[in-house]
């Protein structure tokens, strides 16, 4: 069984029990999440929503937050002694799926 959720304009493919991390959401570590955007479900036969499926719900578990590794964007155009350095680090919050429903 598994849904395509919704979430920050981004989806994701998630079965029960999965660790998914999510764009930063500012909750505490145990807090109880609900997903009501989802997209599709499986259960045997796939439900697909118009955009999203009536009553279906995704619960999750917050694990925690962190940030991620650093991506270093760097951009030089030749002959031209123009450089540009960059790094960015991505927050998340990592997210247990505990209940499709």
């Amino acid at each position: 069984m598994y849904a395509i959720i919704k979430n920050g304009g981004k989806q994701y493919k998630v079965k029960e029990g999965d660790i998914i991390c999510f764009d930063k959401m500012n909750l505490e570590p145990k807090a109880k999440v609900e997903f009501k955007e989802v997209l599709a479900i499986n259960d045997g036969e796939l439900k697909v929503g118009t955009p999203f499926v009536e009553g279906a719900v995704v619960e999750g578990e917050v694990i925690n937050e962190g940030r991620g590794k650093k991506v270093i964007i760097f951009k030089k155009r030749r002959r031209k002694d123009s450089k540009l350095k960059r790094g960015f680090r991505r927050d998340f919050t990592r997210v247990k799926i505990t209940k499709i429903a």
